[in-house]
């Protein structure tokens, strides 16, 4: 089975880290007219016509440029400019709101967006030395960060847990996932728990803290599934399937509102229902739900 998520990541590209400090090369990829460019404000693209609008160099305002790499035959680049340009039109969208149509652009190619995006993000953040407090100024076509006193910044990634936590016996009829709810959420709408791994904490570690903070629920054996990265705003997302050793849950009223056990008939009739919304269909929180399940589901937010 394939999962959605895994069309996020599918078909990376070149991305050419040996020529970002290399001038004439760079120079001469921005020439060629076979060259895309995604302009971002701030953190913020504007589709056209419903797609994501990568567009020839020519065409490219002034801003700061990040290449991206090599795919299909062509280089790509983006363009960051001013992030008050989106401010004042409404029509730029953050990275959440092109998730509904990202898996099925082919032209864009969904790692270019998030490799855009997600320096766009740091980028934007990261303003001064966290060393000396001194002004970053960007280098290595966007890549790297650096300060007059010689300190380097690199681009981070966090990385996070995200599980599908499940109690009785694997394939039972009377088999259960546990699914959360935060209390910002419309109503119906559950998804995997989820958390940051601290620091000196394995992944299985951290996943088992994690459900038991935020449920109560103690977790055994622990499984990865897979992965995907996530520039909302900075996260590594590590699937995993945890095995609950305890049932009984104390949601700890912070990070959820309500989290509950489902069957799959109970998760099926619900869905179908439209009482229960699922997370949507490129995110790995859709394919831990539907590997559980054990194919896909309606309903999405």
């Amino acid at each position: 089975m394939t999962y959605q998520h895994e069309r996020l990541s599918a078909n990376p590209h070149d991305r050419t880290a040996q020529h970002r400090a290399d001038d004439t090369w760079l120079a001469g990829r921005w020439a060629d007219p076979e060259t895309r460019v995604l302009v971002v404000s701030g953190t913020r693209v504007r589709p056209a016509d419903g797609a994501l609008d990568w567009v020839a160099p020519a065409q490219a305002p002034d801003g700061l440029r990040v290449l991206l790499g090599e795919h299909d035959g062509r280089a790509w680049f983006a363009v960051i400019v001013d992030a008050d340009i989106s401010k004042a039109d409404g029509d730029w969208t953050p990275l959440r709101g092109l998730l509904p149509f990202l898996a099925d652009d082919a032209l864009a190619g969904a790692p270019l967006v998030f490799h855009a995006l997600g320096l766009a993000e740091w980028l934007w953040v990261t303003r001064f030395c966290p060393r000396c407090g001194e002004p970053l100024r960007p280098r290595a076509s966007g890549h790297e960060l650096a300060c007059d006193n010689g300190h380097v910044q690199f681009p981070r990634t966090d990385p996070a847990v995200i599980m599908i936590v499940t109690s009785g016996e694997p394939g039972a009829e009377d088999e259960r996932c546990l699914l959360g709810r935060q209390a910002v959420w419309p109503a119906g709408r559950y998804s995997t728990l989820a958390g940051f791994c601290e620091p000196g904490e394995t992944l299985e570690d951290a996943v088992r803290r994690e459900v038991l903070e935020e449920s109560g629920v103690v977790v055994g054996d622990v499984q990865y599934f897979g992965n995907q990265p996530w520039p909302l705003p900075a996260s590594l997302m590590l699937g995993m399937v945890g095995r609950a050793t305890t049932t009984e849950i104390a949601v700890d009223e912070h990070e959820l509102e309500d989290a509950r056990w489902f069957t799959r008939a109970e998760m099926k009739e619900l869905a179908e229902a439209g009482t229960l919304l699922l997370p949507q269909g490129v995110s790995i929180s859709r394919s831990l739900v539907e590997h559980w399940y054990g194919g896909p589901l309606p309903g999405q937010w």
